[in-house]
């Protein structure tokens, strides 16, 4: 049996999962965290935001965020990754930082707007 906590809404239901019954989900009260309680147990993922270093920006940093969840699993390896990113301004928000992270077929987009100094 594995526990959560459902962060699907604000009401933050106590999960228990049984890997042995199927990833059986009880202490739900939506059908929001019967899904979320089996992507936990068996794929966890997470969105990753952080921010990345601008050259000729007005400022020296823009935030970013991965497109989609990435595994758990990776999230260090990903900042590692992250950290390493220097962008030239002009940013504007969208704009794919890093392209297909760690394979995973998520990329890394800019999430805020760097005008040139």
């Amino acid at each position: 049996m594995k526990k959560f906590i459902c962060i699907m809404c604000p009401k933050g239901c106590h999960l228990t999962v049984d890997e042995a019954n199927d990833y059986q989900v009880s202490g739900h009260s939506c059908n929001k965290g019967v899904k979320y309680g089996k992507a936990e147990a068996t794929h966890p993922v997470r969105v990753v935001t952080s921010t990345v270093l601008v050259e000729g920006g007005k400022t020296p940093l823009c935030s970013v965020k991965t497109a989609d969840g990435i595994p758990k699993n990776l999230v260090l390896e990903a900042m590692k990754e992250i950290n390493r990113v220097r962008l030239q301004a002009p940013v504007t928000i969208g704009d794919v930082a890093i392209k297909n992270l760690l394979n995973t077929g998520i990329d890394v987009v800019t999430t805020s707007e760097m005008k040139s100094a």
